[in-house]
């Protein structure tokens, strides 16, 4: 069905766009009056809930193991009685936080913000300021609570404000670090349940990184895409010689081999490689993806939410990424659907983001978000909804409790 643009302007407000534009071009006296009410829109609370997922089983990296999801959720409320969710997830052996830094912060932010104008999101971050760099999670859960309101301030759903129109996308999904054996079970598993795509940690000894990958290919057949995680366990003569043994086994890129500051030897494992390098933990600002432009240091990007600080950042990156003719991959740490129905958002509006890596809640025991994402064998499912277009179960936060 098609509209004309004052039918389409007029579907846009729930008090912020409102009516058409009258032949003059000049604001009509309704949308005036819209453009005042949404001029007046203050931010007149945020609550904010311990957030803790209980997982299956603990999950492995080179570099720690977590044995829950113990995140984070922050309610944006405005007094013109809409309000925006968004999901902090902390993962010390990443980036440093904890679940008691993010709530300590999460405290502080509010009380910068209320009385604030929930739409001035460029205005409200740089207030934040510094917080970025010691909580990079808990600015993202501000940051996608304030574009859940913006979008429900629009009536339209995220991706479709931020020009994106893919309403699908698929995932791959993580076997953590175990045996061989134990590793190739799970894969096998995964494609049971209708997976096509499949991640493999590794980041030890290399002999048995490339006994679990060669068990996983075995298990899985020639058809199934593997890509491999590192999570900067190797050094860069390991992951030399891991990554030429490895290519016999059909890897389609390797995420961060090396340690994250050590971008020389990002390079050389990118110069002997047989294998695509894509940066992970040497990515968390936009300032960082100019200095891996500028080393010359990986072929791809992965981006995640909890380490840039949410949307707003990512974007920037995805930006820079597309100047350098980068593509993109929109990552997670162990978040729910609130978390990954935001990156499916921005993986969705952005044509050089072409891989997702969005199966953070495979492992939890619970899922209490309303609405969100879909997701059946690895393909996920964008709402349609205004907004992130979800909301979290209101007796799951009641026992969770407010800060």
């Amino acid at each position: 069905m098609s509209l004309t643009r004052k039918q389409f302007l007029m579907t846009l407000g729930t008090g912020v766009f409102a009516a058409g534009l009258p032949r003059s071009g000049s604001p009509s006296p309704k949308l005036g009056q819209a453009l005042a009410e949404a001029r007046k829109l203050r931010i007149s609370d945020v609550e904010i809930f311990r957030f803790d997922l209980p997982l299956d089983q603990p999950f492995r990296i080179s570099i720690g193991t977590m044995n829950a999801a113990n995140d984070v959720l922050v309610r944006v409320k405005t007094d013109a009685g809409l309000a925006g969710v968004g999901e902090a997830c902390p993962f010390p052996p990443i980036t440093g936080e904890t679940q008691e830094t993010n709530l300590s912060m999460a405290k502080s932010i509010r009380e910068m913000i209320v009385g604030k104008d929930p739409l001035a999101i460029e205005a409200i971050l740089k207030e934040i300021g510094t917080i970025l760099h010691t909580n990079p999670s808990i600015v993202a859960a501000y940051d996608m609570a304030l574009l859940d309101i913006l979008g429900k301030a629009a009536g339209l759903p995220l991706f479709r404000l931020l020009g994106g129109d893919r309403t699908s996308l698929e995932t791959d999904i993580t076997a953590g670090l175990d045996t061989p054996e134990n590793m190739a079970r799970r894969c096998r598993g995964f494609i049971e349940e209708g997976y096509r795509i499949i991640k493999i940690k590794v980041g030890q000894e290399p002999a048995l990184d490339v006994a679990r990958l060669e068990a996983v290919r075995e298990a899985v057949g020639p058809g199934i895409p593997l890509r491999i995680d590192a999570n900067q366990g190797w050094t860069t003569p390991q992951a030399i010689t891991a990554l030429r043994r490895m290519e016999k086994i059909g890897i389609e890129f390797v995420e961060q081999p090396v340690a994250a500051w050590d971008l020389a030897g990002m390079w050389a494992v990118r110069a002997e490689s047989p294998i695509a390098v894509m940066a992970d933990e040497s990515l968390f600002l936009p300032a960082d993806a100019l200095k891996l432009v500028k080393a010359e240091a990986c072929d791809y990007f992965n981006i995640k939410l909890m380490k840039s600080g949410g949307i707003t950042n990512s974007l920037k990156i995805s930006h820079v990424a597309e100047s350098a003719n980068i593509r993109c991959m929109v990552g997670c740490m162990l978040e729910s659907r609130v978390a990954l129905t935001a990156a499916a958002h921005l993986a969705a509006a952005r044509s050089n983001i072409i891989f997702a890596d969005l199966d953070g809640n495979s492992e939890h025991k619970v899922d209490p978000v309303i609405g969100g994402i879909g997701v059946k064998g690895g393909t996920i499912t964008l709402p349609e909804k205004p907004g992130l277009g979800l909301d979290v179960d209101p007796a799951f936060l009641e026992k969770m409790g407010r800060v």
